[in-house]
């Protein structure tokens, strides 16, 4: 025979937080992509500060046409994480995207479905990363094929970057890219940063670069920035968090532009 459990209601409810954590980082990031929400658990998420994943459809092959197909899903994806809650930025993972749908039109897409949310894209975060460090001459390395390089290359030419060597792997699954292993992506940064630039940035979310990118800055004596590392320290400046960490890279011991 079952025994029956008196079940009691307590005399008074709990008090409630204005939040259950202090800081929130809304984070839209492919279906397919492998690396962003490790780069961003290892590098931004902490007792304070949490990350909060909305994925959105993605197929392959990475081109340009593919890309653009993403934009009408920003908006869902931006409404699907904490709905009718305030975050404090919002971040869209994809470097070629952003290049490709635009800055503007990403952030008017978010905006429809969390207004008021400061969005960060990797794109316009490296740009800010990449000034930040005053660097006016760049090497860019990229995983993809020369399709998708073209645009990326155009966007920071006519943002005012003078493109010493524009380096391409021939990729174009972003599944693959984030295989690359992170000591393959040090090797080839070293090959692909031309003595004159200021900086290497290494472009795309899919590439385990922010993982190496300190050890990269030791072996070529000049600033690193990679997509995952610039979207991180972007958002961590934007909530707050000014912690110097040399550890990771140069970058994480830079203030945010204009803040």
């Amino acid at each position: 025979m079952i025994k029956t459990v008196d079940i009691t209601l307590a005399n008074r409810r709990p008090r409630l937080a204005d939040r259950p954590i202090e800081k929130r980082i809304g984070l839209i990031i492919l279906a397919t992509d492998h690396t962003t929400e490790v780069d961003f658990q290892r590098m931004v998420a902490s007792e304070r500060i949490g990350v909060y994943v909305s994925r959105i459809h993605y197929a392959n092959p990475t081109t340009p046409e593919n890309l653009l197909k993403m934009q009408p899903s920003l908006t869902v994806g931006a409404g699907l994480i904490l709905p009718d809650e305030p975050l404090d930025a919002i971040m869209y993972s994809c470097t070629s995207a952003s290049v490709v749908i635009g800055d503007g039109e990403i952030e008017k897409a978010i905006a429809t479905a969390k207004p008021a949310v400061p969005v960060v894209t990797p794109a316009a975060a490296s740009v800010r990363a990449l000034q930040a460090f005053g660097a006016r001459r760049i090497s860019i390395l990229t995983p993809y094929v020369a399709e998708t390089g073209h645009p990326m290359a155009e966007y920071f030419t006519r943002l005012g970057f003078e493109i010493d060597r524009f380096t391409c792997l021939g990729f174009t699954d972003d599944r693959d890219m984030a295989r690359i292993s992170p000591k393959e992506i040090e090797a080839l940064a070293v090959e692909a940063m031309a003595p004159p630039s200021d900086a290497l940035f290494i472009s795309c979310t899919a590439l385990r670069a922010a993982k190496v990118a300190g050890a990269i800055e030791k072996k070529i004596g000049k600033p690193v920035v990679s997509s995952n590392l610039a979207t991180a320290w972007a958002c961590l400046r934007l909530c707050g968090d000014e912690e110097a960490r040399p550890d990771i890279a140069r970058l994480m011991t830079l203030p945010y532009p204009g803040r």
